[in-house]
Order: structure tokens, then sequence, then C-alpha cells
């Protein structure tokens, strides 16, 4: 009997039982009163969990879609943009952006290391006339494992006053975002990462300007435009049909983030990262980020040994233990393998992969001493125990 396999990639992620059993439930009337009431409360939610103090739509789509709405509702022909890239996503921004036209620069940082800070107020302070429109950016860096620091390279963007939108699609819901405190303009996220849903749902936040930039946009939209969204959200409904079973699976999941604690839930996203660092470190692998204020809290690069390549370990890791892990992404393909600990993952979960992960190597030929990614693993967990 083959066991249930278990994801630890960088999503989707596991789903819990709790959201399955409320998507599987016959779908409520998109124009009813008692969908209105749902949508409305998700929307509520949602805001608090970002700290949103403008407005928060929901679209049935993946997160590239809210990142394409993103561009296509702030950008016209020919703007200029900056695009902070530190990995595959930060690129993807850059692809989005030239496909409506505009004129897109980049500022980009190594593999494995954090967009600087510094960098980037240097290089909009050279911006003198102004002509940067956006500045896109990547809050946490799938692709390496990297978290920016968003407050910084907001606060950066809002000196120079171009607008800033950030994908934030594996930070939402795992990280603390303060979207209106720290000046961020647009904001992306989607459903299939640390909000516990399958893919299918994605979120747009907008500030003051960037709906002042919307109203100045002309780039072609019709289903991307925000405006018919907010304009409905007002009326409590949607322009569109929603897939109305993930808007009520979200405000369980959502339900479930609230009873946990939102400093639980980041807390536990940090202490997972920890042990996850510590035990494959404890095993003798090599950390692709390796500086831990920028490693994420809810992905993990690691180098393989030089030995074993990462198709058969990937392989191991699933015929023989059911668990998925992630290759590398582009230029990385083959070179990392990447754990994700997003969601509704636990501890538990981080020594269940770190246990077959060490009887991996071990089948491929590496050698380690028995138990010591666990065990070191847990020793980072014996220090930042989950308060009560």
């Amino acid at each position: 009997m083959q066991p249930k396999e278990f994801l630890m990639i960088p999503g989707p992620t596991p789903v819990p039982d709790t959201v399955l059993e409320t998507i599987a439930r016959d779908p409520l009337g998109h124009r009813t009163k008692e969908f209105s009431k749902v949508l409305m409360e998700v929307t509520t939610s949602l805001k608090q969990l970002a700290e949103c103090e403008g407005d928060l739509l929901t679209l049935t789509s993946s997160g590239t879609g809210a990142m394409e709405a993103a561009i296509a509702n702030t950008v016209s022909p020919g703007d200029k943009v900056l695009s902070c890239v530190c990995g595959v996503f930060g690129e993807r921004w850059v692809k989005i952006a030239q496909a409506f036209g505009a004129s897109v620069d980049k500022l980009t940082a190594e593999p494995g290391e954090q967009i600087s800070v510094d960098a980037l107020r240097d290089r909009l302070q050279q911006d003198k006339d102004k002509s940067i429109k956006v500045v896109t950016m990547t809050h946490n860096e799938t692709s390496t494992g990297v978290l920016n620091d968003l407050a910084q390279l907001a606060l950066a963007v809002r000196e120079h006053g171009a607008l800033c939108v950030v994908d934030a699609v594996t930070s939402y819901g795992a990280v603390p975002i303060a979207f209106t405190n720290w000046g961020v303009d647009v904001m992306v996220a989607g459903s299939q990462k640390a909000l516990m849903l399958p893919p299918g749902l994605a979120v747009v936040m907008m500030s003051d300007r960037a709906w002042d930039a919307q109203s100045r946009s002309k780039s072609p939209k019709f289903y991307f435009d925000l405006a018919k969204y907010r304009k409905s959200l007002s009326e409590e409904t949607t322009p569109f049909t929603p897939n109305v079973s993930y808007v009520v699976g979200l405000k369980a999941s959502l339900d479930m983030l609230k009873q946990e604690g939102y400093r639980a839930v980041y807390a536990r996203h940090d202490r997972m990262k920890r042990a996850l660092r510590a035990g494959v470190t404890g095993m003798g692998l090599k950390l692709f980020v390796k500086d831990e204020a920028a490693a994420s809290p809810t992905i993990t690069s690691i180098l393989p040994p030089s030995s074993i390549s990462v198709d058969n370990l990937r392989r191991s890791m699933k015929e023989r233990f059911n668990i998925r892990i992630a290759d590398g992404q582009d230029a990385l393909k083959g070179k990392i393998f990447r754990i994700g600990h997003m969601g509704y993952v636990f501890e538990r979960d981080i020594l269940m992969t770190l246990a077959a992960l060490e009887a991996s190597l071990t089948e491929l030929g590496y050698k380690c001493p028995a138990g010591i990614g666990v065990g070191s693993a847990l020793a980072v967990l014996s220090l930042t125990a989950q308060p009560t």
C-alpha cells in the first residue's frame, strides 16, 4: 500500500482536510446574499493579514494572473519600469511588463542574495527626471529561497515617487507584512501557498496611488480591469463568475490562521526554517542562501553532494517515502534542490522530511552520522518551542 503523497515543494502546498471538505460542498450562487457575506468576510480577513488599509480584490486566476493585472492596471505602453531581479519570479515581472509595452531596466542580485537596498536607492537617485514610473520586486524569491527586505525596499521606492509593485505570493500569510505602513502600492498573492488552498484564486491589493495610476493606464484589459472589481466589491459582489467554492474554502483557511494567531503562524514558519537549515547543515550539506537573515521562512534551497544528482535524490524521496521535493529552476536546475515549508506544514513534517532525506542520501552513497539531521533540527526546536 502506497502512503499518501506529501508535498514539501514551493507549491501547491498541503491543504487541510477542513478546507477540502468545505470546497467539496455544493457551491453557493455567486449572486446570493450568502455568497456576498462570505466574500466580504474573506476580504476583511485578507486585509487584516496584510495590514492593508487600501482595497483588496480577489480574482479567479493564478498568482501570475494577478501579476499581469498589476501591470495592466498601472503601466502604459512606453512607461519605464525598474524590475528588481534575484531569481525566476523577479524575471517574470520583466516579461509581463515587456508584454505590455513597458521599457524595462533591471536591478539584479546574484542568485542566493537579497536585492540591495542601497543599490536600489542609488539607482533611483540617478533617475533625476523621475522617468521610472513603477518598481517591481519579489518579496520572497521562491527559485532561490531568498526573503528580501520589503520594508526598506518599499521605503526607497517611496522616496523616489514611483509605484512599488510587489509579488508576495510565497510570503503572504507566512511572514509579517504591513502593506500600508510600508508604503507598498500594489501587492499580489496566490491561494496555493501559505493560504492553504489549491491553486485557483489570486489577491491584489491597491493603494490610493495605485488607483490614480490605474485611472491613467492605457494598457488593454478586460477580465483584469481592476476598476470593475472595485466597483463590484462596493456592491458586495464580483464582476464575473468567481470560483465560489474556493472563496468559501478560503474563509475556512483564514479562520484556521486566525485561530492559531498570526504571530504564532509567523513564528511557526521561522522555527521550521531554522530547524530545516540546522538539519541539512548537520548532515554536512551546504545551504544555497548563506545569510540567515536573508533565508526564506517558506522555502529552503540546498546544494546536493557532488556525487549525487538532484534527479536521483528527488526520485529516491518520491519512490521510497512518497515525499516530493523540488528541483532548481532555469539556470539552477539540477544544481540545487528545494524544500518547501509553508502553509499547512509543521515541525513534525520537517523532522519527517529530514529523516527521509538522510535515508535517501545514505542509499545513494552519501555518508553522515545516523540521525544527525533530525537531532540537529530537534536542538533548534527545543530552543524555540512554540509559545503556550
